[in-house]
């Protein structure tokens, strides 16, 4: 009776426990907690008499936006400790029943004297144990599904040991950068802060109501059935077999998507479309604009339209690497857009014919890169949001290029060098985080070449995808193939037919910000692969005069940049950069030199010869946000979780860092 009595306390302690847990984790969905933060203690900025007197209550707010973002960064911390403290303690009861509950099978089996139990007994303890699991199965739905999720207003409980406790709100997430002065309401923070990833879940159904249930399976079932056409090309499905997988496929989405969705679900889809609704009223009567921020994370930045797109004029008009077309609403233009476009497109298809007429390509590869004027189309500009660690707000411009007129004979030629270029480059080039750490520890701890006098170098580009001017970027090229291939071609390619391909690719780069059409005087569009591999090709005879001074005393080197110095001291260094920039000055970087730098997410520290290394937390950013994602993002966010678990136990000298 006292064994049955430790176990069924035991169950409820664990069940308890496990209760408090996960109410803890579903606190950070629903943005509540039931824990205290009066313990969090952030001094209010204060501001000066001038900026008071000069009126800039967008930097008042400004400071107000950060005050309330470190506010938010500790709520989450301190939320992420009590999250420790409760797995700890679930898995210390989960422990001690599992071994109370094993020794009293062990005693009944061996059927020790005044320890067995009769099958009645143990036919009465397992029911009580499966109701004690089931009871708070129970209050763990009804806490989570009809409390938490129901519910945006503060409330108060009962908790199980009649002891009243608050249940407040969290203030939205860090996955808002707040650049203005107009408040939202805690629920469209709540919406926003779910990042630009999120994605409401059955809101088609709310959004295409007015369309036939038929309709709508067809808008769905596009986009698979375009991935299931490049399947059959792929691996060469005859027409029947074809005909039949698409059927049968279709039927079955058409069987799946046709149920109705439960009405709590139906009611939630509802809520949030007049939620975005909301959003979007607010967006556009306050004048604001709403933009994932540069660095891919899951953040939203939220400010004002007209301050954002000054930002952008402003970089347009002192970027020298753009140059204006064509005014679109000039009417002096001596040719019409869509004649100086075709103009264009003809060119670039001529010089692929006179290629082909003098057999430095073959016909099938001029068929693969001739521009199709019906389908090609212009690029657009925008730009995002880059936030510095001083707060400051920068903007990155973006040109989409799918489906331009250079597309193709970028995607051929990226195809084409890419490879080759890896291969030139892999003894001084990191594969990725993983290899870099591995790298530097045998660096440090194997060859032990780190000495208490060495220091750390990073260094940053800043133009990487406009480093020169298109004559010097394929000069460069052409030397980097001449000096690194056995003969004059790189497959089937001569090196002068792969200068002439270039050629057409630079200097048609074309793309439209608002009443202008621009061309790329410098690198190419950024989102274009071709672009990183012509950069990292470029950049080939800068590094070598790094690693000319470098090997003279067998240091440490690895794309992106980062690099060890021992020869003197970092005055020394500063001027050995320097010089370096002097003499390539069309490269632009930022450096940073000390004996504690970061570098590919990795904080790295010379301690007198010892080598330490974590994981680097920006400051600026919180540590909960998830990256941007498309596509199925449970996926993605599983693959990255498990990405950033493996960064962390090969970045981690310390376990407690881990």
């Amino acid at each position: 009776i006292e064994v049955a009595k430790r176990l069924v306390n035991m169950r409820r302690d664990l069940g308890k426990s496990k209760r408090a847990l996960l109410e803890l984790k579903q606190a950070v969905n629903f943005n509540k907690s039931s824990i205290s933060f009066d313990s969090i203690q952030i001094s209010m900025p204060i501001l000066n008499d001038t900026n008071i007197k000069n009126n800039k209550v967008q930097q008042q707010q400004q400071l107000l936006n950060k005050y309330e973002r470190q506010i938010r960064y500790k709520k989450l911390d301190l939320l992420a400790i009590h999250i420790l403290e409760a797995e700890q303690t679930y898995y210390r009861f989960q422990n001690l029943f599992d071994y109370e509950l094993s020794k009293m099978w062990q005693n009944h089996r061996n059927l020790v004297k005044d320890q067995g139990m009769t099958t009645t007994l143990i036919n009465l303890l397992e029911q009580r144990l499966n109701n004690i699991t089931n009871r708070w199965r129970g209050i763990d739905n009804y806490r989570i599904d009809y409390i938490l999720r129901n519910s945006y207003d503060e409330l108060n409980y009962i908790n199980m040991n009649e002891i009243e406790q608050t249940m407040e709100m969290i203030e939205a997430s860090s996955s808002i950068i707040i650049d203005t002065t107009h408040q939202f309401s805690d629920k469209q923070l709540q919406l926003l802060s779910r990042g630009p990833s999120y994605v409401p879940p059955c809101l088609m159904y709310i959004l295409f109501s007015n369309e036939s249930m038929d309709d709508i399976i067809k808008k769905q079932f596009a986009p698979l059935k375009h991935q299931l056409m490049n399947l059959f090309e792929k691996y060469s499905i005859n027409l029947p077999l074809r005909m039949e997988i698409h059927d049968q496929t279709y039927r079955e989405f058409k069987n799946l998507f046709s149920k109705p969705i439960p009405s709590n679900l139906y009611q939630r889809a509802l809520y949030e479309k007049n939620l975005i609704q909301s959003i979007q009223y607010s967006l556009k009567k306050h004048n604001l604009i709403l933009r994932r921020t540069a660095n891919n994370m899951n953040t939203f930045y939220v400010g004002n339209v007209t301050d954002f797109e000054t930002k952008a004029d402003r970089y347009l008009t002192r970027s020298d690497d753009y140059e204006i077309l064509i005014n679109i609403n000039d009417e002096t233009n001596e040719k019409p857009l869509d004649g100086a476009l075709k103009e264009m497109i003809e060119s670039m298809n001529s010089l692929l014919e006179k290629l082909k007429t003098h057999k430095a390509i073959k016909d099938d590869l001029y068929q693969q890169l001739v521009a199709d004027p019906k389908k090609v189309k212009i690029p657009y500009l925008y730009f995002l949001p880059n936030i510095s660690n001083e707060n400051d707000i920068s903007l990155v411009p973006i040109i989409t290029s799918r489906s331009s007129a250079t597309w193709k004979i970028g995607k051929y030629l990226n195809q084409l060098l890419q490879p080759f270029t890896d291969k030139i480059l892999h003894s001084t080039t990191f594969a990725d985080e993983i290899d870099f750490i591995r790298k530097l520890n045998h660096y440090a701890n194997t060859e032990r070449r780190l000495r208490p006098t060495t220091l750390f170098c990073t260094i940053k580009i800043t133009n990487f995808y406009t480093l020169d001017e298109h004559n010097n970027m394929l000069d460069i090229i052409g030397y980097f193939l001449q000096n690194n291939l056995l003969t004059n071609k790189l497959e089937s390619l001569t090196i002068q037919t792969i200068r002439n391909l270039l050629y057409v690719f630079l200097y048609n780069n074309i793309f439209y910000y608002k009443d202008n059409i621009y061309k790329c005087t410098k690198g190419s569009p950024n989102i274009m692969a071709l672009t990183e591999t012509l950069s990292n090709l470029y950049l080939f005879v800068w590094q070598k005069k790094v690693l000319k001074e470098i090997d003279q005393n067998i240091e440490f080197l690895g794309r992106s940049n980062i690099f060890t110095w021992d020869k003197s001291s970092a005055i020394e260094l500063e001027k050995f950069i320097e010089n370096i920039r002097e003499k390539h000055w069309n490269v632009r970087f930022q450096k940073f030199i000390s004996t504690n730098v970061q570098f590919l997410n990795a904080s790295i520290e010379n301690r007198q010869g010892q080598l330490y290394s974590q994981v680097h937390c920006d400051s600026n950013m919180s540590r909960y946000t998830l990256p941007y994602l498309l596509g199925h993002s449970k996926s993605a966010h599983s693959d990255w979780l498990r990405t950033a678990l493996i960064r962390a136990v090969c970045y981690c000298t310390s376990v407690d860092d881990f």
